[in-house]
């Protein structure tokens, strides 16, 4: 966490799927870009999580050929609950990072495929990447601003908070119904548009206007 030498209790990791229409366009899920559906969800393991400040070491993961980069604004719980309301939501929020999802693309298509679960695509260790935490008490609640990815100083990603189909305090709302959510869990938002591959060696600079920035590199 920014500004201290404390460290955020991480309980679980939960993931929204094509939260951005440009990305689900680029993912061929048209149908869901052209109309609001209610967001989806995925997990990631607690202990998938890589985090803190200055450049994050992040192994590249074994079995893919195809690992991808997705910039997310990730928010972090310090209280929970079971049908919260939209109005409350906010209100259960310690603070705000950028954040890395990973994603061994070609296992979760092979999956896709086959109607098998996306774990071993999504969940793979050091796939969860997090820069340090804003609280929101300094921060305030972001709901518009660039969020970017440079990978070796190219653009990669580059699109705004506003865009994203299922604002913060809808998510949250919307989660809540399907599990008890408690202090501790993060939740990554979704990805703009610009998904890519990634190699060895990569630099990745992340940013949400705002907030600390996040640097990795592959390894």
């Amino acid at each position: 966490m920014i500004g201290t030498d404390h460290r955020f209790p991480v309980r679980r990791i939960f993931c929204v799927g094509r939260n951005y229409a440009e990305h689900a366009r680029e993912m061929g899920a048209t149908a869901q870009a052209d109309g609001l559906e209610p967001p989806f969800f995925f997990t990631k393991p607690g202990d998938a999580l890589v985090g803190g400040a200055g450049e994050l070491a992040v192994a590249y993961p074994p079995q893919t050929t195809n690992l991808h980069h997705e910039v997310e604004l990730v928010v972090g719980l310090a209280a929970g609950g079971a049908n919260v309301t939209v109005d409350a939501a906010l209100g259960l929020i310690f603070g705000y990072a950028v954040g890395l999802d990973l994603t061994r693309r070609d296992l979760q298509a092979k999956a896709k495929e086959k109607g098998h679960p996306w774990d071993m695509g999504k969940g793979f260790d050091q796939s969860a990447v997090c820069g340090p935490l804003a609280p929101a008490t300094a921060v305030g609640h972001p709901t518009t601003g660039a969020i970017r990815l440079r990978v070796n100083d190219q653009l990669r990603q580059d699109g705004d908070l506003a865009q994203m189909g299922w604002k913060v305090a809808e998510i949250i709302a919307n989660l809540s119904t399907l599990v008890r959510l408690q202090a501790g869990d993060l939740i990554y938002t979704g990805t703009p548009a610009g998904v890519g591959p990634l190699q060895r060696g990569d630099r990745l600079l992340g940013e949400v206007a705002g907030l600390p920035e996040l640097r990795a590199r592959i390894v």
